[in-house]
């Protein structure tokens, strides 16, 4: 039974629902998707000062307290799973999947919030808000492969796909076909039809980046379910695009590092030398600001030169 209206829920089909989890305060910027089946899963939380939205669009398709029977998310990012923490306490009954990589940092977040308080400064309350501890018994790691039952002989796979984080995993719905990509596959803003890389620092590894846009592709899926933000029908140009983005990136910032450019002087120029392939950046204020905020230019090159820095043949 489902309850009161809500403006941030799209249903996608297949008993699946997108919900905008209003990060920041923004709109398109993250989403998590319901697969609500015999045993509801969500996947992504979004952040955890996005927990109390994403709780009410649960409720709005009448999934209360104690229905929810998972949560997976594709990697610990707080933008994904900054939420985990809450929502594990809104549901108590509902398992928390993760990559068996990233599951240490749900239960005891400390070093991941430092982390991220180094990056973030002052802006990390107000972007993600604070990772709450889950109990670890109710935590399940995966490996390299991994499944979640969904019930009625319907499962997410899980697919080890780092590139991005070490802890990353895409998940496929045995039912829809449909491939949850969370970062792996980039950023794509629905509105201009833009996809842009998404490689920060410490892990973004190009070689291993690509094996995973490879594997995606061999698992030969229905549709993406990006997590910024939202499906994607045309999946083989789809992802053959978010491979040519990394190299374009990677490429620029080679040449960069060459000339011999400081971080702030090789953003500049990989920003400008981009600029032309995205319709977001030659949009609205609000529009550009959000792309920027999606995928940003200096913490892709950041990332793109620890990986460079840390393989000195390239």
């Amino acid at each position: 039974m489902l309850g009161w209206p809500v403006d941030n829920v799209k249903p996608l089909g297949g008993d699946v629902y997108e919900i905008d989890t209003r990060m920041a305060g923004y709109s398109g910027i993250t989403a998590g998707y319901l697969i609500l089946g015999d045993r509801p899963c969500l996947v992504e939380t979004g952040t955890s000062t996005s927990a109390p939205v994403v709780r009410d669009a649960l409720a709005s398709l009448g999934v209360g307290p104690g229905d929810l029977a998972t949560v997976v998310v594709t990697h610990i990012h707080l933008d994904h799973a900054g939420g985990v923490g809450d929502i594990a306490g809104f549901y108590p009954s509902a398992e928390i999947v993760v990559h068996e990589k990233g599951a240490r940092h749900l239960a005891d977040p400390e070093r991941l919030m430092a982390s991220a308080k180094m990056v973030w400064g002052d802006k990390l309350d107000v972007l993600f808000g604070r990772l709450a501890p889950t109990d670890a018994a109710r935590i399940r790691a995966l490996g390299d492969v991994g499944s979640v039952d969904l019930g009625n002989g319907r499962t997410l796979s899980s697919h080890y796909s780092p590139g991005h984080a070490k802890h990353h995993v895409g998940l496929l719905d045995s039912l829809t076909g449909d491939l949850y990509v969370g970062d792996a596959a980039g950023v794509y803003m629905p509105e201009t039809g833009d996809l842009r890389p998404a490689s920060p620092p410490p892990d973004f590894d190009l070689d291993v980046a690509l094996k995973s846009i490879d594997l995606f592709t061999a698992l030969a899926p229905q549709r993406l379910l990006f997590s910024h933000y939202g499906p994607v029908g045309d999946v083989s140009a789809t992802l053959e695009r978010s491979a040519e983005e990394l190299r374009v990136w990677v490429d620029l910032t080679k040449q960069a590092r060459t000339a011999g450019l400081d971080l702030d002087h090789a953003v500049a120029m990989v920003r400008d030398r981009t600029r032309e392939r995205y319709r977001a950046l030659q949009a609205d204020q609000e529009t550009s600001e959000r792309f920027e905020l999606l995928s940003g230019a200096e913490s892709n090159v950041a990332g793109i030169m620890h990986w460079l820095d840390r393989i000195p043949t390239r």
